[in-house]
């Protein structure tokens, strides 16, 4: 067992009317994989694998009951689902390090909480994203997580192929993740759809499916779009 604290991220959703939803994270230290809540209900239908599954989905009704990552947002699909997304808010995100705070809409905030989810359910296709997790940047512009995504990814190949010769990195790999991200988000949003009265998770999940679109396409041109940042930075 580790000795390790978990890594947590507690959200608290602060409404005009002085009304309040809270949301708390935690991660295995070890694994990154989220640490499941305690559940208030029995799963429901459409949390189980067989309903509205994913195209492509590499997990097994045999071997799996439920989808992993619906199993998790389940509790805050209940919770939310009759909030409209437009709602404006102040979103709360404490951390062991720092607290980050922004008044936006639920959406915005719930699309953090949503990302954090998704990544660390033990979703296979899911998993390259659980280093992004553990350091968690809640309300990322694009061009943020453009950035942390294409910077994990190279850590990750460097960690990967230190001791080869000649190492060279390209991002046919992390291209073909998203590629499957996208699936996932189209998946997860039948669900959504399935359940909730109003708009808040819906938009959530695609806003989070749109981002996964921006950084293939962005991936896809070579990140020019940064470029200019890192230009005559980092001379041998």
């Amino acid at each position: 067992m580790s000795l390790r604290s978990p890594f947590q991220f507690h959200y608290q959703f602060c409404f005009p009317n002085g009304h309040s939803k809270e949301y708390a994270i935690a991660l295995n230290p070890e694994t990154l994989s989220l640490i499941p809540m305690a559940s208030v209900s029995e799963p429901l239908e459409w949390v189980r694998l067989t309903y509205q599954q994913c195209r492509e989905c590499p997990l097994k009704p045999e071997h799996y009951a439920y989808c992993p990552i619906a199993l998790n947002i389940m509790e805050l699909v209940e919770t939310f689902k009759n909030v409209f997304s437009y709602h404006d808010c102040v979103v709360i995100c404490k951390m062991a390090e720092r607290t980050y705070s922004k008044k936006t809409s639920v959406m915005e905030g719930l699309s953090a909480i949503f990302g954090v989810i998704m990544a660390t359910s033990d979703c296979p296709v899911m998993e390259f994203l659980k280093p992004m997790a553990r350091f968690h940047l809640p309300f990322a512009t694009i061009e943020e997580t453009t950035v942390r995504t294409a910077s994990m990814y190279l850590l990750a190949q460097y960690f990967k192929h230190k001791d080869q010769a000649g190492m060279k990195c390209n991002f046919n790999s992390l291209e073909n993740h998203y590629s499957k991200v996208q699936l996932v988000n189209e998946g997860l949003l039948a669900r959504i759809n399935s359940v909730s009265s109003e708009d808040a998770d819906k938009n959530a999940i695609v806003t989070l499916h749109s981002l996964s679109q921006f950084l293939s396409m962005e991936i896809d041109y070579s990140l020019c779009g940064l470029e200019h940042i890192f230009t005559d930075r980092y001379a041998d």
